[in-house]
């Protein structure tokens, strides 16, 4: 028999079995390496993983144990705990009871509607399970059932059970006009995007003015960092993709002065604010580092004071109806930012506390009941100032407005890690296998969905997460898209390389991106860069979402850069993303430099700048013969060489064309060097020129560099529009 040994303390297991439990709860038993091969996953981490989905099988008798039960589990039930389906096509859904007995299904609509499934005459013999004999009845639901969140319901004998059913679209239909008029958009880091008016951080009034400058010159959209929210208090965690949840918005973005009660402070509370206002104004010069922690604390001290004023019988109606529709959700979030509030960062609460509905957190919640209001009205201004920032793009010509990023997931220790407790898999976090770019693997610190407890929730969670973030955008780029299809686990206390690759019911999740998407009018946009199968790409524009290039990651089998020509159409192109420095500074090599100084290079700093010479050459030579950029290699000022790189780019038919901010105006640093922490002020870049000085916002309007690219990308993607 072929074993494998286990953790100490267990029996060596078989592990064909082994493999094919794992299988069955859609484990991958084996992976791609960073050299190309395929690897096993180490026995012991299966057994991890497995029990992280709440399954023994340490020992042989609970392995034999719990492969009976996986394979008799869909027997167990009456109903699946959802079904997804595409609205128009074919939907089978099983139905067990004991066998013989009829079995009635019927559907209460979103819209209140009531419709009936038809029985299909396909037999399955039925099966011993539990002690009872068991049959499966399958049915097909209705074609013509609207899009929609529905219930299904089904009945035998004296049996009665219901489940989720959501009704998606065949295809995400939000892209069709850009197939008939692409568009282009800047893409910024918010944070780092200041103005006069700012406390030191970009917000949503520096938002809704830099879409309005877009606007004006012909943009579409424009695409910022995640805005999810961090901690309720200093210290902040720096990096945008990893938030405290998903779901709410990071109050360090509000402008206190859009805040209606600041008109009804008292004068001597007044001559606070603007006090506080005036020492946090000087940042917004400093062209060095940003300082979150200085300038959320003064902006919390002035939200203090304005939480207090007494808001007119209109504002507080609308407050307490913004509360009323957001409902459990933000009312324990904001439990959750009282409590962190008062234990502290270092506090680990959440083990103590239970789940968000445990005694302790009830006692809790009663307790912080005024902190927990201060949370939810601060999301609220987060609402209003959002709607305001996405009217201001619309107004200003913008056909999709504001795109927001959606992060990977959130923190171990987050809000979401408690809120959504029942739905995530605790010892378990989410990062990417040993590759070329990172021969040790990446732990991400953000424990992932649980499949199975997701589809059981009727992937309400998700449901409520992409609705708010959709609620006042024209878009939503979803980061590392592919974990909707799978996500590499990595058990606690194992390495960053010993895990394996959980497969997730891509179709659902695809599904209700899709429909929260229609819903909203919103487009939505794939980071799909990578090592993605080819078939992955293929699917999600089927479903009518874009996916990404990159200008400098496209080449073809030979390594030559891609002709603009064979990207794909459905597709946000870009010259740079914010892994990299911007233009300018990729022209400089600064990312190879910078990575020789951090430790961070796998050869010598002399043949990495050849390499990054060789392939920079070869994209510029393409530049060239299009007619972009003289035939000389003389040195060309960066602004000629970048706008040459975005015309290229225009004569690609990719939909969308995304024009980094930082290209605008000449900024050389990157916002974020992978593989570091602080050896690198990762996310606290502000936005700076060519000299090194801090560019705000109303230094945009003048900017001669700025308006050109601009002007450049409209008239190249204008002379470029489909017949």
């Amino acid at each position: 028999m072929n074993t494998a040994p286990t953790a100490p303390g267990t029996s060596r297991l078989d592990l064909a079995r082994l493999q094919a439990l794992a299988q069955a709860h859609r484990i991958g038993t084996s992976f791609s390496g960073w050299d190309r091969q395929p690897h096993d996953v180490a026995p012991e981490t299966l057994v991890k993983i497995i029990a992280g989905l709440g399954v023994k099988a340490g020992t042989d008798e609970l392995l034999d144990a719990a492969l009976e039960d996986a394979e008799l589990a869909p027997w167990r039930r009456m109903l699946p705990p959802a079904v997804v389906g595409r609205a128009g096509t074919e939907t089978l859904v099983p139905v067990h009871v004991r066998h013989g007995e009829p079995v009635r299904l019927w559907i209460e609509a979103e819209d209140g509607g009531r419709h009936h499934p038809v029985q299909r005459d396909l037999w399955v013999n039925p099966r011993l399970v539990d002690g009872v004999l068991t049959g499966r009845a399958t049915f097909e639901l209705p074609r013509d059932l609207p899009l929609g969140w529905h219930v299904l319901h089904a009945a035998s004998g004296d049996r009665h059970t219901k489940a989720t059913l959501v009704v998606v679209p065949q295809r995400l239909t939000t892209a069709a006009p850009l197939e008939q008029r692409r568009g282009w958009g800047l893409a910024a880091q918010l944070y780092s995007v200041r103005s006069k008016r700012s406390w030191g951080i970009g917000d949503f009034a520096d938002l809704a003015d830099l879409a309005a400058l877009g606007g004006g010159h012909g943009a579409d959209f424009v695409l910022v960092n995640p805005l999810h929210a961090a901690e309720p208090a200093p210290p902040l965690q720096p990096s945008p993709y990893s938030p405290s949840t998903r779901r709410f918005f990071n109050p360090l973005y509000l402008r206190i002065e859009a805040v209606p009660e600041l008109a009804y402070l008292k004068r001597k509370l007044r001559r606070q604010v603007d006090e506080l206002a005036k020492q946090v104004h000087p940042l917004n010069l400093d062209a060095g580092k940003l300082d979150r922690d200085t300038a959320y604390a003064a902006k919390l001290e002035a939200l203090e004071l304005l939480y207090a004023v007494e808001r007119s019988p209109a504002r507080q109606q609308s407050f307490e109806a913004f509360r009323a529709q957001q409902g459990s959700g933000l009312e324990d979030f904001a439990l959750w930012s009282a409590l962190r509030e008062e234990l502290g960062p270092e506090d680990p609460f959440w083990q103590d506390f239970g789940g968000p509905a445990s005694v302790a957190a009830e006692q809790a919640r009663a307790r912080l009941a005024d902190r927990v209001g201060f949370h939810c009205w601060l999301q609220w201004l987060c609402d209003e100032q959002l709607e305001s920032a996405q009217r201001a793009a619309t107004a200003a010509g913008m056909r999709l407005g504001v795109v927001h990023d959606l992060a990977v997931g959130a923190d171990l220790a987050s809000a979401d890690a408690w809120t959504l407790r029942p739905v995530l898999v605790p010892g378990m976090s989410v990062g990417a296998p040993p590759d070329m770019y990172n021969q040790q693997g990446q732990d991400w610190s953000q424990p992932p969905w649980h499949p199975q407890r997701l589809a059981e929730a009727g992937y309400a969670p998700l449901r409520d997460m992409l609705r708010t973030v959709l609620r006042h955008a024209g878009g939503v780029r979803v980061d590392h898209i592919l974990g909707l299809f799978r996500l590499w686990w990595v058990p606690e206390g194992n390495a960053p390389g010993d895990g394996a690759y959980v497969y997730y019911d891509h179709e659902a999740l695809v599904g209700i991106l899709a429909l929260e998407a229609e819903r909203a009018g919103a487009v939505v946009i794939g980071e799909d860069l990578g090592t993605v199968e080819p078939w992955v790409r293929d699917y999600l524009a089927e479903r009518g979402i874009l996916g990404t290039s990159i200008l400098w990651f496209e080449s073809d089998d030979a390594g030559a850069p891609l002709p603009p020509e064979a990207y794909r159409a459905l597709c946000l192109a870009s010259v740079n993303t914010h892994d990299l420095p911007p233009t300018a500074g990729y022209l400089a090599g600064e990312h190879v430099r910078l990575r020789d100084q951090l430790g961070l290079l796998n050869r010598a700093l002399t043949d990495e700048q050849a390499l990054h010479e060789e392939a920079l050459a070869a994209v510029l030579d393409l530049v060239r013969r299009r007619g972009l950029l003289p035939a000389d290699t003389g040195r060309l000022p960066d602004g000629q060489v970048i706008e040459a790189l975005y015309r290229l780019l225009a004569q690609s038919p990719s939909v969308l064309l995304g024009v980094s901010l930082v290209d605008a105006v000449g900024e050389r640093r990157a916002q974020n060097q992978p593989g570091t922490r602080d050896e690198y002020p990762n996310w606290r870049v502000p936005l700076a020129d060519a000299e090194g000085d801090a560019v705000l916002i109303e230094d945009l309007a003048g900017d001669a560099r700025f308006g050109s690219l601009l002007a450049a990308v409209e008239e190249s993607l204008r002379r470029r529009q489909p017949a």
